[in-house]
């Protein structure tokens, strides 16, 4: 990941659209600076562009931070969709979400989600904007939830959506530990869930 004294400005910043760049500029910026610190005069000077650009593409620091996440998940959603079907044993789909949890704080995009979550306590506009992109995380890791619910099903019905939901919020939780820098092995965690799961399987497969 870029350190601080890095963002400074979008790499190749005079080539690609305006809109683009100022994308990308305020992930820079929001790596660095966080939302309540975010300055849209420093994106428009990372980005090479007049500040003007920024109100005339996204409205307002909000709206392009909005953009940017919208934009940031529409990518990650779609490719994460095919990696996550139902073709694999439930514990490899398991252990691939916890890679994708790295990729994601690696990228920058876990963070810049966290950050819309803690401004959405007092915003509604991005509260609204964070639960929105929540649920295509939530539908996204539904099947997955569905086929570990079966597992478990011992557990007084726990159902398919129960361990969705659990596994939904054991993830966005490990992305607030990691980034916090605490001492809580939650990577560990994570992926002793897996193997428990792989576990499971192999014995269950047994004659």
């Amino acid at each position: 990941m870029a350190t601080k004294e890095t963002l400074t400005e979008v790499p190749d910043a005079a080539g690609g659209p305006i809109w683009l760049r100022l994308l990308e500029a305020a992930e820079l910026c929001l790596l660095r600076d966080g939302y309540a610190a975010l300055s849209t005069r420093a994106v428009a000077e990372a980005a090479r562009t007049p500040l003007s650009q920024i109100h005339y593409h996204f409205g307002s620091k909000q709206g392009l931070v909005l953009a940017l996440l919208e934009h940031q998940n529409g990518k990650l959603l779609s490719r994460r969709a095919a990696m996550l079907g139902r073709d694999a044993p439930v514990s490899a789909r398991w252990l691939q979400a916890c890679d994708h949890l790295d990729e994601d704080l690696a990228s920058g995009y876990g963070r810049v989600l966290q950050e819309v979550i803690a401004a959405g306590y007092s915003d509604p506009k991005l509260a609204a904007a964070a639960r929105k992109l929540l649920d295509g995380w939530r539908l996204l890791l539904a099947g997955l939830g569905e086929d570990m619910g079966r597992m478990l099903s011992g557990l007084n019905g726990l159902t398919g959506a129960d361990v969705g939901a659990l596994a939904g919020m054991a993830l966005l939780g490990a992305q607030s530990m990691i980034l916090l820098d605490t001492e809580v092995p939650v990577r560990d965690a994570l992926r002793a869930i897996g193997q428990a799961l792989a576990a499971a399987e192999a014995a269950a497969a047994r004659p």
